[in-house]
């Protein structure tokens, strides 16, 4: 039987089992506004099972440090933990294997397991039927890729929690989302899920088993199927920003309808691109004022929730997760260095201080997440009555307050509460009123920290505490870069003790060895080695402080990182796999694409570029290259969903031309204007020495300029050095350089600067042959590629 009849008969086969079709309930992430010291944990909640249905004694999932699955570890259901055990049982039994991926923070992950998980007679019917098996799709963002999209082959749609029905093989043949207790609205319930696919697979084994091979197929071809490596697309970034203008929200921002994601990968290439296009710079302008003025934006506490559920930013989906709100400080802190708004500059602090009362831990790193809901309803921890306003802030200043946080007239938020919100901007709010933006903030500071105060009385949300090398890097970056452009030495301070934490405990040193880094620690364990994702995020983190700094550990830090991502995960066709190879994962993927987060393949790219322009080593560029020309035919057809790779090509390409056609394809003006410069900053002559076997070469370096000195300071700088033609060492003294500091650095370097004289002796084999010289020019703010050029006695 073919692919195309194997899909369409598991399309028939699945209907036929369940007798109705599924619907998608997307999950929720919940961050909670609260200044407790110590903010109570995900796992310190008690079990969300109905009284008498908890088991006394905990399941296999009790010894796992992830908070999601220590919500689990009462359910009278048998989990298992991803591993060994499980899945040699499932092969040993041959029975299938029932996979449920979610998160801590993730609404209807705890709804399913409220109604279903925490059920003895639903529990029951999983453990005799099937092998049960829980992920923490943060702690394994592999495994979650391959098997959400089997969901979407499978179903047409995706979300969380992500239930997977797998041979012991692991591969796929049934999958939904969130299934309810019971049969309800022409839906089947979970039982009848659980029984209708256990009975296909005692009765209709071979049938199953088909499915799953053609749904492997599929998986396969999107995963791994890149396809050849081709040019370079020059137009790819303005193609991306005319998507992204034709989608355009021209009132209230974003792109498209509800619901509304800040998206940051779409945010940073209207960044980069607002330097020279006026209409990006519309674009980020609106779009960054409206989430700001928006219930999106935490108006009490600060810092950021998942998305909106409305075009208007106002009634958000309320987890906080740190990956968002490092993403949008950075974007923030850098669009006020572009366009200096003041209230992009409150927006950052407020965030940083949200970021630093909730979600920092005691070592310096950050948590992972707060939860949407409390006792089981979503957002109770941010929304407000009328009455409790009131309460909170005296009849007289709630008053006051309400037409400037939106809750003067009904409540719009399940008909009873408020989301609070900006209806005007402070600068409209102050003109209507005869006053300045500075002095109405001042009169209404003392009334949102009353409001902040009240709300901490409240049961706080959960917290996922677990630290993760990923979300970290993005925070360490817009700590970072909020520091540099606001000159604030505190939030630097925070972001390179988050930074000291991950490099110290998630790479710490074995001996003389080093492990890998690792993805996720919490309880004093360093869990699952890195993926993608830890590697391009944290490099972009660390390469960022050293911008903010210049302190020399940072780079040298990141170089290193850079090299162990290349060894574990470079891909031999260019680009990057995101995780290891593993026997117990189907596939090894080289996601090009972004989504919630750019894409680590994107971001890994940026990196490499960055690397080259500050070392100087044309290896960097070289891989960067390597990798654009593997994703470039993917690029090419779809760079609306590769804006951070199609960033990546501009920047490759030194500048983004009028059009496509301007240039022909595979030209890299920047790389040969840059070559040329380095050329020309040094002139140098050969000459025979005033001994016999002796030679001289002379250097003058235009004014301005430097040449690393030999032994070049630290490591990762390319000293001046000559060899013979044939490369051949040869005995030469090297001058003792002159010290000097980058204006941007804390650490002095050796240099040549003005003219050098280098006096060596030649080599039996190469008297007379010439010499070739190597060296990097470098001025007060960068340095050119490195030149090796080839120098004949005169």
């Amino acid at each position: 039987m073919g692919l195309g009849r194997h899909l369409l008969w598991l399309t028939a086969w699945t209907s036929f089992v369940l007798r109705g079709s599924l619907v998608l309930m997307s999950g929720s992430l919940a961050v909670a506004h609260f200044p407790l010291e110590t903010p109570m944990s995900s796992v310190d909640r008690e079990s969300t099972a109905a009284p008498g249905e908890s088991r006394s004694e905990p399941n296999r999932l009790g010894g796992s440090t992830s908070p999601y699955l220590l919500l689990h570890q009462f359910n009278p259901v048998d989990w298992y933990p991803w591993g060994p055990e499980a899945l040699a049982r499932a092969r040993e039994e041959r029975k299938p294997i029932f996979l449920s991926v979610g998160y801590s923070s993730c609404y209807w992950c705890h709804v399913m397991e409220r109604e279903s998980f925490a059920n003895r007679e639903t529990a029951a019917l999983m453990n005799e039927l099937f092998i049960n098996i829980k992920v923490d799709r943060e702690e394994r963002p592999d495994l979650d890729e391959i098997y959400m999209a089997a969901t979407q082959i499978m179903t047409g749609q995706g979300g969380w929690p992500n239930s997977v029905f797998l041979t012991p093989d692991l591969k796929p043949f049934y999958s939904g989302t969130y299934f309810p207790p019971e049969d309800r609205y022409g839906r089947p319930g979970f039982p009848t899920v659980l029984t209708a696919v256990a009975r296909a697979w005692r009765d209709q084994r071979p049938q199953a088993v088909r499915s799953a091979e053609a749904v492997a197929e599929r998986l396969e071809s999107y995963l791994e199927d890149i396809g050849e490596p081709g040019e370079i697309p020059l137009g790819a970034a303005r193609q991306s920003l005319a998507d992204l203008e034709r989608r355009f929200d021209a009132e209230w921002g974003g792109f498209a309808g509800a619901p509304k994601f800040p998206t940051p990968a779409n945010l940073l290439l209207l960044l980069e691109m607002a330097e020279t296009d006026p209409t990006a710079r519309e674009m980020l302008h609106t779009t960054l004022d409206e989430m700001a003025r928006g219930g999106l934006y935490d108006q009490v506490g600060g810092g950021f929730h998942r998305y909106a559920t409305d075009r208007e930013w106002k009634v958000p989906h309320f987890e906080k997760m740190l990956y968002d709100n490092g993403l949008l400080l950075e974007i923030y802190a850098r669009a006020y260095e572009l366009d200096p708004d003041p209230e992009w500059h409150r927006i950052a602090v407020e965030t940083v201080e949200f970021l630093v009362r909730e979600m920092l831990d005691e070592t310096g790193g950050f948590w992972s997440a707060i939860d949407a809901e409390t006792n089981a309803h979503e957002g109770a921890f941010y929304v407000w009555t009328r009455e409790e306003l009131d309460r909170a802030l005296g009849a007289e200043d709630s008053a006051r307050l309400a037409p400037i946080l939106g809750f003067d007239g009904e409540p719009f938020f399940e008909g009873t509460h408020y989301v609070l919100h900006l209806p005007r901007t402070l600068e409209e709010y102050a003109a209507a009123h005869s006053t300045t933006r500075k002095k109405l903030l001042a009169e209404i500071g003392p009334l949102r920290k009353a409001l902040l105060a009240a709300r901490s009385s409240r049961e706080r949300p959960l917290t996922d505490d677990k630290i993760l090398a990923d979300w970290n890097g993005l925070a360490i970056a817009g700590l970072a870069e909020a520091g540099r452009v606001f000159d604030d030495g505190e939030m630097i301070a925070r972001a390179e003790a988050a930074a000291r934490f991950v490099l110290d405990t998630l790479w710490s040193r074995v001996g003389e060895d080093r492990n890998p880094l690792r993805h996720a620690y919490r309880d004093g364990a360093a869990k699952i080695d890195a993926f993608l994702a830890d590697y391009a995020y944290l490099t972009h983190g660390l390469l960022a402080l050293h911008r903010a700094t210049g302190k020399s550990e940072w780079l040298e830090a990141a170089v290193q990182l850079v090299a162990e991502q290349s060894v574990r995960l470079g891909a031999p066709q260019g680009g990057f796999f995101v995780a290891a190879e593993s026997d117990d994962v189907l596939f090894r993927s080289r996601d090009p694409y972004d989504g919630a987060v750019p894409s680590a393949n994107g971001v890994a790219v940026w990196n490499l570029l960055e690397l080259a322009r500050r070392t100087g080593k044309t290896e960097y560029r070289e891989e960067a290259e390597r990798s654009l020309r593997a994703f470039g035919p993917t690029i090419a057809r779809a760079p609306e969903a590769l804006r951070s790779l199609s960033l990546a090509a501009q920047r490759f390409q030194g500048g983004v031309p009028e059009s496509p056609s301007e240039r022909p394809t595979g030209e890299e003006p920047s790389r040969g204007a840059a070559a040329e410069l380095a050329e020309s900053v040094v002139t140098a002559r050969l000459r025979s020495g005033d001994t016999e076997g002796s030679f001289v070469v002379e250097l003058q370096i235009q004014a301005g300029w430097h040449i690393n000195a030999n032994p070049a300071s630290l490591e990762y700088l390319i000293p001046t050095s000559l060899v013979g033609k044939s490369g051949e060492s040869l005995d030469v003294e090297y001058p003792r350089g002159e010290s000097f500091r980058f204006s941007f650095a804390e650490d002095e370097i050796d240099v040549y600067q003005d003219s050098l004289r280098l006096t060596g002796r030649w080599p039996d084999a190469a008297r007379g042959g010439g010499l070739r010289l190597t060296y990097q020019p470098c001025d007060d703010t960068r340095c050119l590629p490195p030149v090796t050029r080839e120098l004949d006695l005169k």
